[in-house]
């Protein structure tokens, strides 16, 4: 039989420092390895929530604003077709959700009037709050063609225009909270608000 080595704090030390620096050097090379494939795929689901949101176009400007509600900017996308403004993509966000923050894209009409809505990001309930993503359900179609001055963008409970999808009522403030932002933000753009 072989010796066993002793087991003395020293040698348990530097056991445990090989074994954690192969698993840091294994995820450090994996992280690199996909990191490209990652953020290409964000961009990706970017521009295709964009397109989804706005009419199409041949030119985009994209700056930051930071809303009068919310501790981070938020990104305008101003679409263009032969060089005439045709819509505006918002990626907006609420931290009201029930599993923490959604990011969204809203398009807005060159009279604040919503084109149509994206869901970017959610941790949402399944079967529940992730009914706000139109892969889940038409939730989301009641926006469409709505214009935030006279459709009130709270749930019916709050004595807003919104029906809250079912059980799901936190999900539906929270949609709505990061649809008034990216509104809110709109109009003081185009009363005269500077960005970034």
């Amino acid at each position: 039989m072989g010796n066993k080595p002793e087991s003395t704090f020293i040698n348990m030390v530097l056991r445990l420092f090989v074994i954690v620096s192969v698993a840091g050097l294994a995820l450090g090379l994996v992280y690199s390895q996909t990191f490209d494939v990652i953020q290409a795929a964000k961009k990706a689901k970017l521009e295709a929530a964009i397109s989804e949101v706005v009419p199409a176009f041949d030119t985009l400007i994209t700056y930051q604003v930071m809303p009068s509600t919310g501790k981070d900017s938020i990104t305008f996308y101003n679409a263009y077709s032969k060089n005439k403004l045709i819509g505006t993509a918002i990626a907006t966000y609420t931290d009201k959700g029930f599993s923490g923050r959604i990011k969204l894209m809203i398009g807005f009409d060159t009279m604040g009037v919503i084109i149509n809505t994206a869901v970017l990001d959610h941790k949402e309930t399944p079967g529940l709050g992730d009914k706000m993503d139109k892969s889940k359900g038409d939730w989301p179609s009641q926006f469409k063609g709505k214009d935030p001055k006279t459709f009130v963008l709270k749930v019916t409970k709050d004595k807003g225009s919104v029906d809250a999808i079912t059980a799901a009522t936190i999900s539906s403030r929270a949609f709505c909270d990061a649809t008034l932002r990216a509104y809110d933000a709109l109009i003081s753009e185009k009363e005269g608000g500077k960005h970034e």
